[in-house]
């Protein structure tokens, strides 16, 4: 779970991205697309071509971290809707509804897989 602080700066890619990319080649992203430092601490955000799955670049103290999300059912395909302009920032606040798979401007939760732990014979 992804605690971010109010005061952090987070920024939306609205292009997909190829999920293959790591560190180095989303930090190159970081500079072509928003034109700012990877280093600065702020979150960027990247979604795949089929909007279910996500890559989230942070620089820490001394390195980066990548977080990736993998949906198992449903999309984030709605983000297209919120209207972003290319390298806009989010709300953290919106931004975990995100992660939650809420909507922020509809409030509505989109489909979700849900892990239906097997039944342990007694």
């Amino acid at each position: 779970m992804l605690n971010i602080p109010a005061s952090t700066k987070i920024f939306v890619c609205t292009q997909s991205v190829d999920m293959r990319l790591s560190f180095d080649g989303l930090a190159g992203l970081v500079h072509t697309y928003f034109s700012m430092n990877a280093l600065s601490g702020h979150l960027f955000v990247f979604f795949s071509k089929k909007r279910d799955r996500m890559k989230i670049l942070a620089w820490d103290v001394d390195g980066f971290v990548l977080y990736y999300k993998r949906l198992e059912k449903g999309t984030f395909s709605w983000i297209d809707k919120l209207q972003l302009l290319p390298g806009s920032e989010i709300l953290s606040a919106d931004f975990a509804l995100v992660l939650a798979g809420i909507n922020p401007h509809e409030g509505k939760r989109s489909k979700r897989y849900h892990l239906v732990p097997p039944l342990v014979p007694v």
